[in-house]
């Protein structure tokens, strides 16, 4: 029976790769005739690429068939060598997405977020590689972009160019210079390759995804290429990024006025910058998840997490315009100047990276912010009624606040205080990672359902746990009191513009009051857990 198992197993992989192989030409039919120049480099590219990935397809497939076999569910044996085999297959995958560059790299650092979906050797090896240590273009190749944009080199632009970037991500790296007038700059290169690159990797994901479908009809991920679709033109236009920086300040002048100045984004220097070059001012900060640094700055990790949590919920709920890349190596914290409050300095969050934003229509930021809202304070019938209005469904609606939670439903409805917060114990990841094998199908149909905005809200919300679980060694009672003040008011602030009955207002303020009185009482017992703590009894 095993073997059978076996042979089905290898039959699936060879004849992904068999296809795999045979539709290089297929792909390639994104390149118009009107381009013979492009539909060269795409008929040479993808078949690379096409094969590249089925060959790490079938290994890692054939790794995982071959390593379990005949070893008992459950057993300490079956459990050790599958750890074996997540490390190997996660360092093949990091593998792949390295030599294939660009869009790759992006899905690698999708990959690092998906706690919920993937083995954790997977999750710890992409987060550790993708972030900034990405492949680098030489110096000549950004002597060729340079060229191309600005039709000089970097040493004519700039006083002082370095020509070692200080970092690299999937679409860009970054340099080090100074202008004429003495001014320490940032720039972002566009990466030559990801002009002529952008089609053939688009098509080729499109293409894997599609087959690994038809292939493995659980593995739906068609609503990735959907989103790549959308999103990848946007990312490698540079100057949309520049305008997402500056419309996102404004924004919090407008909007978030009393946090204002606690987070930055450095300015851009428009008549330097162009679609494939972006200069801006140079920040020094430490990596949000540097606690090392960010303590001897004399800022309280606790400072930071709050401010991020602040930030983000401000966006989601209130602007309805939200950076949706805010991973750690796109966060900065230095200290805000001249402000102390006995020896500790307040952090400044400065955000980088401004390529991938996502806008909320009203009714999708209300309906959001009801669903945090009702998360925070464990009402199971307004999580579903939500669930239901984002897309999730009703039979789907406990897994997706699970998703967005981390805790499983029990949990979730749990009137306890703290049924939110995540400690980060070995115990808790177990838990998850059992979930998210359980679950996968299920996981997978919910992924498929919801609107795009919402897979790129969950996406950001990984990051941010991320961040703060970094910051925190979990997650914060008080991020969660945070979320619920904000996302309460982003609630009850659309129900008075849409009310105009006296009655109706007044239902409205009562409501308010209610809230509040919550939000104060979770403060409160907050407050007395931290004493009970404190005391030495």
């Amino acid at each position: 029976m095993a073997a059978r198992s076996l042979w089905r197993s290898r039959a699936r992989v060879l004849a992904l790769a068999g296809t795999a192989a045979c539709g290089g030409a297929a792909a390639a039919a994104v390149a118009t005739s009107d381009d013979p120049a492009t539909a060269l480099k795409l008929c040479t590219v993808i078949p690379v690429r096409l094969a590249r990935d089925a060959a790490t397809a079938a290994s890692i497939a054939f790794d995982y068939q071959y390593s379990l076999l005949g070893l008992p569910d459950g057993s300490e044996e079956r459990e050790r060598i599958k750890h074996e085999v997540h490390l190997r297959s996660a360092l093949k995958l990091q593998e792949l997405c390295f030599k294939n560059g660009g869009i790759y790299i992006k899905l690698g650092q999708h990959i690092g977020q998906l706690e919920y979906l993937v083995p954790e050797e997977y999750v710890k090896t992409m987060r550790e590689s993708m972030l900034n240590k990405c492949p680098v273009s030489s110096y000549d190749q950004v002597h060729e972009v340079f060229k191309k944009e600005l039709g000089e080199t970097p040493d004519k632009v700039f006083t002082e160019f370095d020509p070692v970037p200080i970092a690299s991500a999937s679409l860009a790296q970054v340099h080090v210079a100074r202008t004429h007038d003495g001014r320490k700059v940032a720039v972002k290169v566009q990466h030559t390759h990801m002009t002529d690159t952008a089609a053939a990797d688009h098509a080729t994901v499109d293409f894997i995804v599609n087959t690994l479908h038809r292939v493995f009809p659980s593995f739906d991920y068609r609503w990735l290429v959907d989103e790549i679709s959308e999103s990848l033109p946007k990312e490698l236009d540079f100057l949309v990024e520049a305008k997402n920086s500056e419309k996102c300040m404004d924004n919090f002048r407008k909007l978030s006025p009393h946090i204002a100045d606690y987070v930055y984004a450095p300015k851009v220097y428009w008549n330097l910058s162009t679609s494939k070059l972006l200069i801006m001012e140079f920040m020094d900060g430490a990596q949000i998840n540097d606690v090392k640094t960010i303590r001897k700055l004399g800022i309280q990790p606790s400072e930071v997490s709050k401010l991020l949590s602040q930030a983000f919920a401000e966006m989601m709920f209130k602007h309805g315009f939200v950076h949706c890349d805010p991973h750690a190596a796109n966060l900065l914290v230095r200290p805000m100047p001249s402000r102390s409050i006995f020896g500790n300095k307040k952090p400044q969050l400065v955000l980088l990276d401004h390529g991938l934003y996502k806008e909320l229509d009203v009714s999708t930021r209300t309906n959001y912010a009801a669903l945090w809202k009702a998360l925070v304070f464990a009402d199971a019938k307004a999580i579903k009624e939500n669930s239901v209005k984002l897309g999730a469904g009703e039979d789907l609606c406990a897994l997706f606040a699970g998703i967005l939670t981390m805790r499983p439903w029990n949990r979730v409805v749990d009137p306890a205080i703290d049924h939110l917060v995540i400690q980060g114990s070995d115990s808790e990841r177990s838990e998850l990672q059992m979930y998210a094998s359980q679950y996968f199908s299920e996981i997978s149909e919910l992924l498929r359902r919801l609107p795009r905005v919402i897979l790129l809200m969950l996406k950001t919300n990984d990051c941010l746990r991320s961040v703060n679980s970094a910051l925190l060694q979990g997650s914060s009672l008080e991020t969660f009191l945070i979320i619920g003040k904000i996302s309460s008011k982003a609630v009850l602030e659309a129900k008075k513009y849409e009310t105009r009955s006296l009655v109706r207002r007044l239902s409205v303020w009562l409501e308010e009051i209610s809230v509040e009185a919550r939000l104060l009482a979770m403060q409160l017992a907050l407050w007395l857990l931290r004493l009970r703590k404190a005391l030495p009894w």
